[in-house]
């Protein structure tokens, strides 16, 4: 290729550049002079502006004819370069106040040759002013960048003042200054772009809309994509054209150069629409790797079978068992049955009690004190993605926003993923309308089965940036130095740790009698339970929200199964299985506690359902689970998971209680021979009594004294955990994977009311 001439691919490139810009395109190459799109310049025209600022920002006025000035510009996207063209036409005594002027696309080589001929070429000799080189970039780089901080200004973008707080504030976190800045709400990704652009020296494209070349698009595989990261968006027989986050680094450069020999022209694009052009390109792909990672990876830990063969076949020999039990020694067998189930129900209490007991005045979670997380150097804290699940939540999004920005955190290191369906425009909406900063990034999920939370936080985790990643849901107000807290647990934990388990609790106790009964389970289940199975290292069902993971270990294990419904409980299961460990810390998540009995069964029913899910799971092969975790946890797992069946046994046992205290039925009393009846007895005061101490336990561990009495309700709360276990366990015949929505936001009186 002649220095005079462009491929016909790269022309094509820049008239689909002007196409996306909504703008003409033009030749300028004389030798093109019969080129439908061929504008000859005008050198009078040209002339309106100087050489050094066409070359500068590779511009040059064609035409100016009735008091239309047109000029070519090779990036549409410089919004920059097009508001200094227009001031000079402002300027200019030659034109007219009342003139306008219009934009064309011309290749940047055209632009070239045209400045060559209307001013010459530039040897660089020329003299500059100081100030000049440091303001300005000579395409394609030089070695005096401007600095960031005088460019915007130099355009008003930013006051000195702003400038020097987001200094400091580098100086503090060492966080990028155009990070701080647009974090901080100072300037925009959309004004700060093409200012980043000049200081790269580097042509900026807006990616809005754009459909990338699908044959530029073979040529790079997509985790480099992800990674780098890059788009290529078109190519010729000699260039491939990136649209690049930040400037290529040689590691990148070179890792892409293994798939490609061509040159590499690089455009600036934000990373956000970088993002979003990865997710529309990959959209397919992304969300099959959201459904069916962990089932191709690991077909056996996932949820998507109710059952397997191995247990229908279990479950067919022991249903013909009992069966045949039942018709040659019917009182035999329900008394096995009935003894069965008191033992279990016997040995489920006394280890949850030993766990509480345990726990009563120690603090078992990695102790950290506020003067260690004050003396906690910002600078070297990483990148913390947050994962935030949304569904028909637009009614809470600011007080999630309001919670965000409490984080004792570095702004500019949090990637915040608001995981919005794609049939929940209502949410979808309130979200764009709140122009929140770049590091509220909104994730919108494709439509597909199952939809359910823990897809939409796989789909959310592909390209997660943080070394770590926490999930919080859309009502959570975490304390504000959680994040720190959590950096600094890691810091202190064994290697195998890969989840840090904050502690839930509710904001919303004394709302009701429900919401009370809640808070004072959520007290005994996170202030005593988890931290005595953390203590025994025993493996623990994780909490929906607030566990903290090493995103790399997450992503190994597979992240969540998209078709259990208790997503948490399931993987902190097995991340115990492979080998890894969680660990609790002394910080606190407060949530909203259901106040409806209809919402609250809901929930409840979803738990319940999900914790028989992970307990089939990981029962499909009991002997390898066991030679997996160890004898004592497996007793653990069959004691605290498989403990879920009791809120099914429970109110079979209240009824024959009922019924024989009213009937004194014989057949009821035959259930129970004397060495059955006096264990049924004990279990029956001492269980409740146990039940009772574990929730009054809580409350004082926690310090809401105020709440311990509503503990001796407690048995009319475990009859609705028995109707939500049983409507879960139904459910599960018919609709495993079906996610009950819950719904938030019932503490706050409806609005317009007084």
């Amino acid at each position: 290729m002649t220095p005079a001439t462009v491929a016909p691919l790269s022309r094509d490139f820049y008239r689909r550049l002007a196409e996306h810009a909504g703008l003409d395109y033009v030749v300028l190459d004389p030798e093109l002079h019969d080129d439908p799109d061929f504008v000859s310049v005008s050198p009078l025209a040209a002339r309106l502006f100087e050489g050094e600022d066409c070359r500068y920002r590779r511009m040059i006025p064609v035409s100016y004819v009735e008091n239309t000035l047109t000029v070519a510009v090779a990036q549409p996207s410089d919004r920059v370069a097009r508001q200094i063209a227009t001031g000079l036409a402002a300027v200019s005594p030659a034109i007219a106040a009342t003139s306008t002027v219009r934009f064309v696309v011309a290749p940047e080589r055209d632009i070239e040759i045209a400045i060559e001929e209307i001013f010459g070429t530039d040897d660089g000799d020329g003299e500059r002013d100081e100030a000049s080189v440091l303001t300005k970039v000579d395409w394609p780089g030089q070695h005096f960048p401007p600095r960031l901080g005088g460019l915007l200004l130099e355009y008003e973008l930013a006051t000195q003042d702003q400038i020097e707080a987001a200094l400091e504030e580098q100086l503090r976190t060492a966080c990028r200054l155009s990070e701080i800045l647009v974090a901080a709400g100072v300037v925009s990704e959309e004004e700060l772009l093409p200012v980043l652009a000049e200081q790269f020296g580097m042509p900026v494209i807006d990616l809005t809309g754009y459909e990338p070349d699908p044959a530029a698009l073979e040529v790079l595989p997509e985790p480099l994509m992800r990674r780098a990261p890059c788009v290529p968006i078109a190519i010729d027989s000699e260039k491939l054209y990136l649209a690049v986050a930040d400037r290529l680094d040689e590691a990148t450069t070179a890792e892409i150069l293994q798939y490609t020999d061509l040159e590499l022209t690089p455009f600036l694009a934000s990373a956000n629409q970088i993002e979003d052009l990865l997710r529309l390109t990959f959209r397919a792909r992304y969300s099959d790797i959201a459904v069916n990672e962990l089932v191709t990876n690991f077909p056996e830990e996932a949820a998507n079978r109710v059952v397997s063969d191995g247990q229908k076949a279990f479950l067919s020999i022991f249903v013909v068992i009992l069966l045949a039990g039942l018709i040659i020694a019917p009182l035999v067998t329900l008394i096995v049955l009935v003894s069965v189930a008191g033992a279990f129900y016997t040995l489920t209490t006394f280890y949850k009690f030993k766990l509480t007991y345990d726990s009563l005045g120690y603090g078992y979670e990695i102790a950290i004190s506020d003067e260690m997380v004050a003396a906690l150097d910002e600078r070297d804290l990483p990148v913390f993605t947050v994962l935030v699940p949304l569904y028909r939540e637009a009614a809470v999004l600011g007080a999630l926003v309001e919670g965000i920005h409490s984080l004792d955190y570095p702004q500019a290191k949090l990637d915040i993923r608001l995981l919005c369906e794609e049939d929940d425009e209502e949410t979808v909406e309130a979200v764009r309308a709140l122009h929140l900063p770049p590091q509220f990034k909104l994730v919108v999920v494709p439509d597909a089965q199952p939809k359910t939370k823990p897809k939409a936080c796989n789909y959310g985790l592909i390209q997660a940036r943080g070394e770590y990643l926490v999930i919080f849901d859309a009502e959570d107000r975490p304390d504000p130095d959680q994040l720190k807290k959590v950096v600094i647990a890691y810091g202190n934990a064994e290697a195998s740790v890969v989840c840090i388990q904050a502690k839930l609790n509710y904001f919303n106790a004394e709302q009701n009698l429900l919401t009370r009964w809640f808070c004072t389970e959520y007290s005994m289940w996170f202030d005593l339970l988890l931290p005595g199975l953390a203590h025994t290292n025993a493996p623990i069902p994780l909490g929906g929200t607030s566990c903290h993971f090493v995103t790399a270990s997450l992503i190994e294990l597979g992240a969540w199964d998209p078709y259990n419904v208790t997503e948490d409980a399931d993987l902190g299961i097995r991340l115990h299985k492979y080998g890894f460990q969680t660990a609790m810390i002394d910080s606190t998540t407060f949530e909203e506690a259901n106040s409806d009995l209809n919402n609250w069964i809901r929930q409840r029913s979803r738990w319940i359902k999900g914790y028989i899910q992970t307990w089939l799971v990981h029962m499909r092969h009991p002997g390898q689970l066991m030679r997996q975790i160890g004898v004592r946890n497996f007793i653990s797992f069959q004691l605290l998971i498989g403990g879920t069946f009791i809120f099914l046994l429970n109110p079979i046992f209240w009824a024959l209680t009922t019924l024989f205290f009213f009937t004194q039925a014989n057949f009821v009393r035959d259930l129970f021979p004397s060495f059955v009846f006096y264990a049924a007895a004990f279990q029956l005061f001492l269980a409740n009594f146990l039940f009772m101490y574990f929730s009054v336990a809580g409350c004082i561990q926690r310090g809401y004294f105020g709440l311990a009495k509503y503990a001796l309700f407690s048995p009319i709360y475990w009859g609705l955990m028995s109707v939500a276990a049983w409507k879960g366990f139904l459910q599960l015949f018919f609709r495993p994977f079906y996610w009950e929505k819950t719904v938030h936001g019932l503490d706050r009186p409806p609005e317009g009311s007084s």
